[in-house]
């Protein structure tokens, strides 16, 4: 399969009313903008049963969200959630009934993983109501974007 017949698809997680949680959707209006035509984007709150829907048929995903493990804040985490599980701990704050972690390792154990899933995590610093994300964590978004970017046009073969 060429690039050309991939089905490329940036998921990015989070609620952009909650601070520093709008790391992933920030980072994927910002790819959007400059995979328009090749790469599907899409925004999702972080419920476990809609992201394996969204990635269903998708041999390429990137997930971009924010974490809390205790790094310091705008830490940059990337994991091959194809090659090892994802910590659980990373998405303990989400509100659903399952996280993204626990998404991740259910679609693994029923087979619905897609051939590759990269997780970006962006280590949050403020996760109370209101937009904005904190500085650090704004640089790191910046850092993210760069880095997505260069992994996505080598998956497409620019």
């Amino acid at each position: 399969m060429t690039a050309g017949q991939l089905n490329i698809l940036v998921l990015g997680v989070g609620n952009e009313y909650r601070g520093d949680d709008g790391a992933g959707i920030a980072v994927a209006r910002r790819l959007r903008e400059r995979f328009l035509a090749k790469v599907t984007v899409l925004e999702e709150s972080g419920e476990g049963a809609a992201l394996m829907d969204s990635w269903r048929g998708a041999d390429w995903v990137m997930l971009v969200d924010a974490v809390r493990s205790g790094a310091r804040p705008g830490t940059i985490h990337r994991l091959d959630a194809c090659a090892a599980p994802v910590p659980m701990g990373f998405f303990h704050y989400s509100t659903h009934a399952f996280s993204v972690a626990e998404a991740i390792e259910l679609a693994r154990s029923l087979g619905q993983l897609p051939p590759c899933l990269i997780v970006y995590g962006i280590e949050g610093e403020n996760f109370t109501g209101g937009d904005g994300l904190s500085p650090a964590v704004e640089k790191a978004v910046e850092t993210v974007v760069e880095r997505a970017a260069k992994e996505l046009r080598d998956v497409l073969g620019e």
